[in-house]
């Protein structure tokens, strides 16, 4: 025979409600010890320890479902143990006094009086396969069935039950790629690939909810992939106990095209933050430093692209710098790692750059900080004024067959790793991003404007050889003119074709993409390439006022196409022409010309109809090296306040590329008698070359180079 007790609500919550009582009598420093005591085996002897990470942030309420949860009908003894280890042995008389027992609350056949129920939830489960007597008169006090509060409160008991891997049957979006301790699964969330950004999303996004923005930047190989599989699982909740892992990374292997697969990649991890951390992740990853690759393919654009765009990233809470803990010394691919990871950003970001010490075996890096600090990493710094650093094991995904102790020691370390860095989350003030955006829009100014001069100086030396080709050729036609009336010459002229182009794109611009260039047909110049947002001249972002800032002539945009055309044909092709249209922008070449006296003259005629200073073809030709002379000073001049901007925003000006950008810009400003001006550039090359880390950079950076340069053949 079969009796059932009537549980009431209040009766099936006393047990939860004394013990949180209990708590709260207990000095915040006091239940501090209590938490730390449930989770040592050697306090808690006979019984299962609390794992660190879920004690870590739990208030009292939540220490008291974690106890009932693990140690269920035995909690009001694993309390009065751990209280008498707080020295409040006043709590453990009051909890004797005053606290039910699971007998009490689920009373049990005379029969089974010998065997007493292993937890509450096989209790609770006996409630529910009950049947009541059919012989007694029941008093008011009984009945035959559990009331609604004991389902209640069976249903996180039963999930703790289930399997290990069941609390994350909700997520539907896995594959298992490996059975077996762990599981393995390849997690799929929403993929969306825009331009050369890559954006996963997992979960749905909860407005009311914190958002944390985590920034990684590297070595390839140093385990950034990894890192954010790490991130991922505990944000999940994943514990060991589990016996299971996540990983959002795909393995991509690089084509044998060489074309580039490695992009910028955003992680946004949705729908977990009431497990253990209470915001959502957005992670973003990017490209390896350290191999040819990544030389030819910089992320600032990609970045300054994702920065920039309504959509994308405008506050960051930390970047992680990801290090390898074998670091033991500062060769040169390291300075040029830690230059080229400080040039990316402004000022202001430095209180939020961390190291992520990855593939450490839980002690302090003192070989990996030994080399910040010669690299003199500007980074947060700790109260011993050392850099602020986590560490982390990479190995949770491995197999469990052998080594086990090993591999339980390094879950340990990076749950302890995740948990400090989630902290400095917490309590690190984000950083808007429009200083860093400046700095990238400065970086990328200086270098395209470093190429245009370039080009300039190029169209200059060719059109100072044209004058002086064609003075030598008028000279020495004027001699043999008598000879011969048809006396020619070759001279080398300098003039503008149209050149296919491709279709650029960027990501945040979705259908938008138009691609192609703006060109004026007056100057025949490419004004803005690529022109990937407007699809009409008049659209383009370089136009102000119905005008070109760009242009020699500072043309209407009336004289500017961008329509796709023929680049065979001079004029339009005839209707018949199979020529195909395509996009274009005008390029220099230079070609054989033969010239006569005749032609000579006819140039002159022309070029002085059309101006009145140009009284003849040497002066027209002094004209437009003039032209190019002004545009050639304009470029420097911007090039110069670039640099003057970085120094004064840049978290570090003295990177590798603004090295090598400022000898030639140094060397330029001498040309011009520009003193102030060069003495300004030199003070900051200066205070470079002081720096043994952006020599060792260079060294490295250019060792790439060649090896990225095909052999010449002997």
């Amino acid at each position: 025979m079969f009796w059932v007790k009537l549980v009431s609500k209040t009766e099936i919550m006393s047990v939860k409600g004394v013990l949180l009582k209990t708590l709260e009598d207990l000095s915040d420093e006091e239940f501090k010890k209590f938490k730390w005591f449930l989770q040592d085996p050697d306090i808690l002897v006979g019984f299962q320890a609390i794992p660190k990470n879920q004690l870590e942030n739990a208030d009292r309420l939540d220490t008291v479902d974690k106890i009932i949860q693990t140690f269920s009908h035995q909690s009001v003894e694993v309390v009065k143990k751990v209280l008498k280890q707080v020295d409040r042995n006043d709590l453990v008389e009051k909890l004797s006094s005053t606290s039910p027992g699971a007998q009490d609350v689920f009373p049990r056949r005379q029969s089974e009086a010998c065997s007493p129920t292993n937890t509450l939830l096989e209790a609770l489960l006996s409630l529910q396969t009950s049947t009541s007597p059919q012989t007694t008169n029941l008093s008011p006090t009984t009945v035959s069935a559990p009331s609604k509060p004991t389902a209640l409160l069976l249903n996180p008991l039963v999930d703790k039950a289930q399997n290990t891997s069941s609390k994350f049957d909700n997520i539907t979006c896995k594959v298992l790629i490996r059975s077996g301790s762990p599981a393995l699964y390849q997690l799929k969330p929403k993929k969306e690939n825009i331009g050369t950004l890559t954006r996963m999303t997992l979960g749905e996004k909860n407005p009311n909810k914190n958002n944390k923005t985590i920034l990684l930047v590297g070595e390839t190989g140093a385990g950034k992939s990894t890192l954010v599989n790490t991130l991922v699982n505990y944000a999940m909740g994943v514990e060991w106990e589990d016996d299971v892992w996540f990983q959002i990374v795909e393995d991509e292997k690089r084509s044998q095209s060489g074309t580039q697969t490695s992009d910028v990649i955003v992680y946004q991890i949705f729908g977990f933050e009431d497990k253990i951390l209470p915001f959502s992740l957005t992670i973003i990853d990017t490209p390896g430093y350290g191999t040819t690759d990544g030389i030819e393919h910089d992320a600032s654009q990609r970045l300054l692209d994702l920065f920039h765009s309504v959509d994308g990233v405008h506050e960051i809470n930390a970047v992680g710098l990801v290090i390898t803990g074998s670091v033991n010394r500062l060769n040169d691919q390291m300075r040029y790692i830690f230059n080229s990871v400080a040039s990316l950003f402004g000022k202001n970001m430095e209180k939020n750059i961390v190291a992520l010490i990855t593939h450490s075996a839980g002690v302090t890096a003192k070989n990996v900080l030994q080399v910040l600090e010669a690299a003199k990493f500007r980074c947060a710094k700790d109260e011993k004024n050392q850099p602020i650093h986590f560490l982390f094991d990479n190995s949770q995904n491995e197999c469990r067959t052998e080594n086990t102790l090993k591999l339980k020691i390094a879950d340990e370390i990076s749950i302890k790793g995740m948990s400090q860095f989630t902290d400095f989350l917490n309590i690190t003030l984000p950083q808007n991003l429009k200083t860093t955006v400046e700095v990238l829009k400065s970086l990328i100014g200086l270098t395209d404007g470093i190429k245009k001069l370039q080009e300039i100086i190029k169209s200059i030396d060719q059109k100072q050889e044209e004058i002086k080709q064609t003075r030598e050729a008028l000279s020495k036609h004027k001699e043999e003119m008598n000879k011969n009336e048809k006396f020619t010459e070759e001279v080398d002229e300098v003039y503008k074709v149209k050149q296919k182009v491709g279709r650029e794109r960027r990501w945040w611009a979705l259908g938008l993409n138009y691609g192609g260039a703006v060109c004026c047909t007056v100057c025949e110049e490419t004004c803005h390439y690529p022109c990937t947002l407007a699809l009409i001249p008049e659209q383009c972002e370089i136009m102000n006022d119905g005008r070109c800032t760009v242009c020699t002539g500072k043309c209407p945009a009336s004289v500017h196409v961008k329509e796709k055309q023929c680049i065979d044909c001079e004029g339009e092709c005839s209707d018949e022409s199979s020529h195909v249209k395509t996009r274009w922008k005008y390029v220099s070449k230079k070609r054989k010309v033969k010239k006569t006296e005749q032609d000579v003259k006819d140039k002159y005629e022309k070029n002085k109809a059309e101006s009145e200073i140009k009284s003849s073809l040497f002066e027209t030709l002094k004209k437009d090296l003039e032209g190019l002379q002004k545009d050639k000073d304009r470029l420097l001049e911007e090039s110069f306040q670039h640099v003057v901007q970085l120094e004064q925003i840049a978290l570090k000006v003295d990177a590798v590329s603004t090295q090598v950008d400022l000898d030639f810009l140094i060397e330029k400003m001498k040309e011009k008698g520009e003193t102030e001006k060069k003495k300004k550039l030199e003070e900051i090359k200066r205070l470079m070359d002081k720096d043994k880390g952006i020599k060792g950079a260079m060294r490295y950076r250019f060792g790439k180079l060649r090896e990225a340069l095909p052999l010449k053949k002997k």
